[in-house]
């Protein structure tokens, strides 16, 4: 009995997954075809399948293969490896706090990027001048990783004592250095000029717009280390759920998991926030809904919200750029119009189901 249950549910997961990738594969399909430029689905598998020497029956120019090669491709990598990112990282850290309304915003590392993403544009022609001349491109995103990195450090000194990393204190220190990032923030942004706003508001709502492939491969290391990592805690991660104590004596050191993810979590939403900007609800709906439809198993919510979650992104990504052509949108505010409405409901339908 127990053999065929194990049986029915690797094959659950294995099912599962599949789908998901399917979906991501179609969803990364159409997306690179969505824009100014169109180009059908077919010469985008026409144009892709020249990589692996085949030929397809789709003819395609020198400009469908420039526009896909060279703006919508490192657009569309950056969006799954933002989107898979944000969610993982929120899966696991509803884990960690064993609460499903937990965010990787909790830690500080949005707040942090934001503030010294705000503070790198503001005083780039003062301050921070020479700092700009030398990091050249990389200057914006260098800023915002290491603010956000900083700031979650902040929040797990304030958190730790004795050897242990306390979650209710990380949580508190966390709103505490949340609310203080983001005065300081306004603070900044009510003394930045008209150019500055406008940087700032674009930037703080979130964008792929300006994606391409040195973006992409700057962040690789910090993406991978993220995605393929925190999947390794789950079996830590469902023992958590039954409290600390408890995965203590199914022999999980729960102290290196605690470090071990907060660090991991860091480190991949310090890269989204630095490359897209503040790009919200991905990493709260996308784990919050496979949860609801399949159980707590973070050997499947890890994994799942990974490719549930780079979907998501790039459909609005897909909407942002086409619902009011030839102007961009900001993909924060899709991520949280689609969002806000579908995780209400949710939560209705939970107290509903509850009741």
């Amino acid at each position: 009995m127990k053999a065929a249950f194990a049986m029915s549910g690797g094959t659950k997961r294995y099912a599962v997954l599949g789908g998901l990738t399917l979906l991501l594969f179609v969803t990364a399909i159409i997306s690179l075809g969505i824009g100014a430029y169109s180009i059908s689905p077919g010469q985008v598998l026409a144009i892709l399948s020249e990589v692996f020497g085949l030929q397809l029956p789709w003819p395609f120019n020198d400009g469908h293969r420039a526009v896909l090669e060279s703006i919508r491709g490192p657009r569309i990598a950056l969006g799954v490896l933002i989107g898979a990112t944000l969610a993982v990282s929120g899966a696991a850290m509803q884990g960690l706090f064993r609460n499903p309304l937990a965010d990787p915003a909790l830690i500080g590392v949005s707040s942090g990027a934001a503030l010294a993403a705000v503070a790198a544009i503001v005083l780039e022609t003062s301050l921070l001048r020479n700092v700009a001349q030398i990091l050249g491109y990389y200057y914006l995103p260098a800023a915002a990783f290491s603010g956000g990195f900083a700031v979650t450090w902040l929040v797990y000194r304030f958190a730790g004592s004795g050897g242990r990393l306390d979650i209710a204190s990380l949580l508190l220190a966390g709103i505490a250095v949340n609310a203080l990032a983001g005065s300081l923030t306004g603070l900044l942004t009510s003394i930045a000029d008209d150019q500055q706003l406008r940087t700032l508001t674009f930037w703080s709502m979130g964008s792929l717009g300006s994606a391409n492939w040195s973006q992409v491969v700057a962040g690789l290391p910090f993406f991978l280390l993220n995605l393929l990592l925190l999947p390794y805690f789950s079996s830590a991660l469902n023992a958590l759920l039954l409290g600390e104590a408890e995965a203590g004596h199914l022999g999980f050191s729960v102290e290196t998991v605690k470090t071990a993810v907060i660090v991991l979590v860091a480190l991949g939403v310090g890269c989204c926030v630095a490359l897209g900007g503040i790009i919200g609800f991905i990493g709260l709906v996308v784990p919050h809904l496979l949860r609801l439809r399949l159980g707590p198993d973070h050997r499947i919510i890890l994994p799942g919200s990974a490719l549930l979650g780079a979907s998501l992104l790039l459909v609005s990504d897909g909407l942002a750029r086409s619902l009011a052509v030839p102007a961009e949108i900001p993909i924060g505010i899709v991520t949280g119009v689609l969002g806000s409405p579908f995780f209400l409901w949710l939560l209705y339908r939970q107290r509903m189901l509850g009741g």
